[in-house]
């Protein structure tokens, strides 16, 4: 018995030797798909194809054979398909992917994941005792990973990874040095270290961008030092030099005359006048892994000494951006010293210097009441009115509490 076609403007519509009827269309690349089932009368293999074409008009049509890949396969594809990728953050999205998603949803077909099944995910993390910036982490990569499965692949209609905060890490707050616990620092450790402090600190530097650092990037003169280059760590592989973590990551950096001075001294006594000769080193030569700076430096029991017992080395630069801002520097400065390309970190240090908003704030009360001083003056202690404050009525005289819902000095 031959198959039965009907025709129609989009797509056809076929009775199969078995009485069941199946619906067939050209999808939005021209390949003809068949629907994912049959039918068991014809109206609603109609039907189906009605919605697929309004689908496709609306741009929301996605692919049916390759919602069936798996979430595992598709990720680990993502993460190699990505070439601009860093190794040290290949690493971290194979890590994450192994450890954190995979184990939980790997086996879960893309077109049948949903948001309950992701939220699900998250708390089954977080119950799993991992911490909530870890499981942020996780949280970002899976919603980059599925947004391509939405907007590039056309897999999905909408991305499931839709939970508020989820994404947020809220990392405890990070220590910052005072500009004299900095020089203490730099104090008590060896004095072959003395200036590492010093340059991370004052020139807002990365770890893998201050132990890159070559003769020829120093200008003792102009004071000035250039970051072009960085190391990684690649396990496995060891410490890499590549190109700063990004485009803004090159730049020239203006150390504070006091700085230079150490560095100038540090050079003549520590670095060879080969112009590629790194300028921090340990004493055999060796570049410094950031896993053995405690065994050179015996930084713990340095941090102690200056009554910051929790500081990781990586918040001396946290702590040059936080002086940075307090000198009331603009948000592309701020950027450009930093060596990032979006302002947002700059934001974060700016919104969290209060002193000079504190400053400002008083400057203009102090303003306001030289104004209503002289105001009172000129009108020989009258209002608007032309009364007195507190006049017969006993009206008393508006203070900063009542005009500003502030305490008044």
């Amino acid at each position: 018995m031959a198959n039965k076609e009907g025709h129609r403007r989009f797509g056809s519509v076929r009775k199969l030797p078995s009485g069941r009827y199946q619906a067939r269309y050209p999808g939005p690349d021209g390949q003809i798909r068949n629907a994912p089932e049959t039918f068991a009368r014809k109206s609603d293999a109609d039907r189906y194809l009605t919605l697929v074409e309004a689908q496709i008009a609306r741009h929301e049509w996605t692919d049916p054979t390759q919602a069936k890949i798996k979430l595992a396969d598709y990720a680990r594809r993502w993460i190699d398909q990505r070439p601009n990728l860093r190794p040290r953050t290949v690493h971290l999205y194979g890590w994450l992917l192994d450890k954190h998603i995979v184990p939980y949803l790997g086996g879960v077909e893309l077109g049948r994941l949903d948001t309950p099944m992701v939220r699900d995910w998250r708390a089954e993390l977080l119950g799993n005792g991992v911490s909530v910036s870890m499981a942020a982490k996780a949280y970002r990569l899976l919603r980059a990973v599925l947004m391509t499965a939405v907007k590039e692949d056309m897999i999905l209609p909408r991305n499931p990874c839709r939970i508020p905060g989820a994404d947020q890490e809220k990392p405890a707050e990070r220590p910052v040095l005072t500009l004299a616990q900095v020089f203490k620092l730099a104090d008590v450790v060896p004095p072959r270290y003395r200036a590492l402090v010093l340059v991370t600190t004052f020139g807002c530097l990365r770890w893998g961008e201050v132990a890159a650092l070559q003769r020829q990037d120093v200008d003792a003169v102009a004071g000035t030092i250039r970051v072009r280059q960085a190391y990684t760590e690649q396990r496995g592989v060891g410490l890499v030099l590549g190109p700063p973590k990004s485009r803004a990551g090159r730049r020239t950096i203006t150390l504070p005359p006091a700085v230079v001075a150490v560095v100038r001294d540090h050079l003549a006594a520590e670095v060879d006048d080969n112009p590629e000769a790194f300028v921090f080193t340990t004493e055999s030569g060796r570049p410094i892994w950031r896993g053995n700076l405690n065994k050179l430096i015996d930084w713990k029991a340095n941090v102690s000494r200056i009554g910051q017992p929790n500081l990781h080395f990586h918040d001396l630069r946290h702590t040059g951006n936080t002086l940075a801002a307090q000198t009331g520097a603009s948000t592309r400065d701020l950027m450009a010293r930093m060596g990032h390309d979006s302002p947002q970190a700059a934001l974060i240090y700016q919104h969290a210097t209060a002193e000079a908003d504190r400053a400002i704030a008083q400057a203009l009360h102090e303003a306001v009441r030289a104004d209503r001083k002289k105001t009172t003056k000129a009108t020989g202690g009258k209002g608007k009115s032309g009364k007195k404050a507190g006049g017969k009525k006993g009206r008393k005289r508006p203070t900063d509490r009542d005009e500003a819902g502030g305490e008044q000095g």
